[in-house]
């Protein structure tokens, strides 16, 4: 029987080639274009190398708060305590986050008591 995973325990890593800033309060995730498709768009479309995300408050707290050990249920208890009632619904806008975070490549998961 398999042991069923909990997407609480996962711990995010902040992916090790994504550059980000931080001013007032905002985190900005600076993606860079690779790819030969990027290349050809750069070349012919002189579309940009790099891409600036901004994050809102609610993200960028939550962006600073991934340390590599903090499991994802960790970062929402500091988030119910920075923002309380107004973090609700707290765990299903936290798991829709890392959902998108992964998706785009800015972080990866780690299990719990793994590198």
């Amino acid at each position: 029987m398999r042991k069923k995973v909990n997407y609480l325990d996962n711990i995010p890593v902040i992916n090790g080639d994504i550059v980000w800033e931080k001013e007032d309060g905002i985190v900005t995730v600076l993606q860079k274009h690779k790819g030969i498709y990027s290349k050809i768009a750069q070349k012919f479309f002189h579309t940009p190398k790099v891409s600036k995300v901004d994050l809102d408050e609610f993200g960028s707290f939550v962006w600073c708060q991934i340390n590599g050990e903090r499991t994802i249920y960790d970062i929402g208890q500091i988030v119910l305590a920075e923002f309380g009632k107004d973090a609700e619904p707290l765990y299903d806008r936290l798991s829709k986050y890392f959902y998108t975070l992964k998706d785009v490549d800015f972080i990866s998961f780690k299990k719990r008591g793994r590198s």
